[in-house]
């Protein structure tokens, strides 16, 4: 099989990978694009529900989780939400915001897909796909072996994500690589993903599958107010899977179910209006029925409120708004829309994601140890790690 030279070869043709490619390549480089499954963009054609949550408005780097939490500010700084949603509006992409700054296209992810596309394939770029990688070396250039041959180039680029999803084609290739070239990994497990339980918690939450309502989720400093969704194996639902990128082993979750309201005063004056009524039908009135029914009998006597002591109802308030649960731990990276930790931002350049000890070599995307919010801030980080790496590979070109 003949061999082939390129300025650029970017493995991965994910969100990172092509943002990396479409703008190397519209400023020269000569890229090529590899990925072992047989379609470009997989996850982002999954996303958002098959919309594509493709940004967040209020991107800032303190919505990222990294053992080093200043290292985004400089890619995320020079390329902001506002720039790609210039490039959805080029390729007349409909789109609107949803609650927090979530942005989503009106129609299809594919557009989003298309869109990235065309915008290399106006680079140049050689996108080649189904293309299996059976080896990586570096001697003058770095060389990419696959099934169907060999390429060279002086510029390897790391963009193949992380863990998570692996029916998609997930596979910890990038992370593979980086060790190999001696470059550190900080601890790696799955993210923004339902929360399992065990025991008597687990029993109350399946009694409870398909109920959801608004919640506050806290763990530390962290504090997420979206809402909860009681299954089969515990929580999920946006508030949870924000919380479970904060989560550890052994740690309990803080669920505040009437957020903005104060659940003694709401307990005290129904015993005071209405005496005669049974504690689960107030809970009921204040919570989703069944969640209520479920907790009365759980935190109250079976007596009707007049018959409460307040001290009793006090004590249920406060499990209302501060109800501890410590899960047994996550559905894992089946279920998780991206990967926490990643390969060490300390060997990394925070302006051009090159490593530092092996020149041209570049990681970007899912495959750092930067990691958002759930909304929109992962495709933003996997844009302006991609461009960040880009103009500094065009620049030293």
């Amino acid at each position: 099989m003949q061999q082939q030279a390129f300025d650029a070869v970017v493995l991965g043709a994910g969100a990172a990978g092509l943002m990396f490619a479409l703008q190397a390549g519209q400023r020269g480089l000569k890229v090529l694009v590899l990925d072992h499954a047989p379609q470009a963009g997989s996850k982002i054609l999954i996303s958002g529900g098959g919309r594509c949550n493709f940004t967040n408005r209020d991107t800032v780097p303190e919505r990222f989780f990294s053992a080093n939490p200043h290292f985004a500010k400089s890619a995320l700084s020079r390329y902001r939400p506002a720039e790609f949603l210039a490039l959805v509006e080029k390729h007349r992409i409909a789109w609107h915001e949803k609650t927090l700054g979530q942005l989503f296209c009106d129609g299809s992810a594919r557009q989003i897909v298309a869109m990235l596309l065309a915008e290399c394939a106006a680079g140049g770029v050689d996108l080649r796909l189904a293309h299996r990688i059976t080896g990586v070396s570096r001697a003058e250039a770095f060389r990419v072996e696959t099934d169907k041959g060999s390429f060279t180039a002086p510029r390897l680029v790391l963009a193949t994500g992380g863990l998570s999803i692996p029916k998609m084609g997930a596979t910890g290739l990038s992370l593979d690589l980086a060790r190999r070239f001696g470059l550190g990994l900080t601890e790696t497990r799955p993210a923004l993903v339902p929360l399992t339980f065990a025991g008597a918690e687990l029993e109350l939450m399946r009694g409870l599958s398909g109920v959801a309502l608004p919640a506050v989720a806290r763990l530390g400093r962290h504090r997420f107010e979206e809402a909860v969704l009681f299954t089969h194996r515990g929580l999920s639902g946006p508030a949870i899977l924000q919380i479970s990128s904060a989560w550890r082993e052994g740690q309990a979750i803080s669920l505040d179910l009437l957020p903005g309201r104060d659940a003694a005063a709401l307990l005290l004056a129904a015993k005071q209006a209405r005496p005669r009524a049974a504690a689960r039908t107030v809970l009921a009135e204040l919570l989703p029925q069944r969640l209520g029914h479920a907790l009365a009998g759980s935190w109250l006597p079976d007596r009707i409120m007049a018959e409460q002591p307040d001290k009793t109802l006090r004590q249920a308030a406060t499990r209302l708004s501060q109800w501890s649960l410590t899960p047994a731990g996550s559905e894992g990276y089946a279920k998780a829309e991206v990967m926490l930790g990643g390969v060490d931002t300390a060997a990394l350049s925070s302006r051009s994601l090159e490593a530092k000890a092996v020149p041209g070599l570049y990681i970007i995307g899912e495959a750092v140890d930067v990691t958002g919010w759930l909304g929109g801030y992962n495709f933003q980080w996997a844009w302006a790690s991609g461009t960040a790496a880009a103009l500094a590979a065009a620049g030293a070109a």
